[in-house]
């Protein structure tokens, strides 16, 4: 089957490993990962991109529903295929419940090697603002973004060693008063989203020539 992957640049090192594994090689379409900071936009570029798509029979999209601005995509003569969950932390866990279940118990802000990589990290935007408003400004506003946070959770997927990431996030994690924790992840629900199969619990099919509509992200 002839198809295209639309994915995340925070998830690059991931789908690539998993690409790899499974021998599969269709272009891939990147999209940087700070177009999350606005979702609308977000919704734009997927759309830009969904409809440069000619002769394909599927499209995988390596993304979760991101604020909903996956809603009202509208798909072209091929098949587009997502994963139900809100974000690529939830798809790097597993499930959205993995996720909530861990938040339920000590509420984490997650952190995967993407995202630290990204150019709107979450220690890129702390730099930021401190060096808009200053030392003591900067870390009241950080302070109060993560208040709610006891912990900042870094993914572990077993496909490249942590010490490196594990050192700044020890660094981050002292800044805002968190503690640092490891937190076990995979790749196995992106292998599926490549290779199948799609239960309708876990996946999202949307036919050819038609809309998302609000009803698919929350019923299936």
């Amino acid at each position: 089957m002839k198809s295209t992957i639309i994915a995340c640049k925070t998830l690059e090192e991931e789908l690539l490993y998993v690409m790899e594994s499974l021998s599969m090689h269709p272009p891939v379409v990147w999209l940087e990962s700070g177009l999350h900071n606005n979702p609308a936009h977000l919704h734009e570029r997927l759309q830009e991109e969904l409809d440069k798509i000619t002769g394909q029979e599927l499209v995988i999209m390596a993304f979760g529903f991101c604020g909903n601005s996956v809603l009202h995509l509208k798909t072209g003569n091929y098949t587009l295929i997502l994963p139900r969950v809100d974000d690529c932390i939830s798809l790097l866990l597993g499930s959205v419940s993995v996720k909530a279940a861990l938040n339920h118990t000590n509420p984490t802000y997650f952190l995967s090697k993407g995202w630290m990589k990204g150019e709107r990290n979450i220690w890129v935007e702390y730099q930021y603002t401190v060096k808009k408003y200053g030392i003591e400004t900067g870390r009241e506003i950080f302070h109060a973004m993560f208040g709610h946070y006891s912990t900042l959770g870094l993914l572990d997927t077993k496909i490249c060693p942590l010490d490196s990431l594990m050192e700044e996030t020890e660094k981050i994690a002292r800044t805002l008063d968190l503690s640092p924790k490891i937190i076990p992840a995979s790749t196995r629900y992106l292998s599926q989203l490549l290779s199948g199969p799609w239960p309708a619990e876990q996946f999202l099919q949307v036919p050819a020539d038609s809309e998302i509509a609000i009803e698919d992200l929350y019923t299936y």
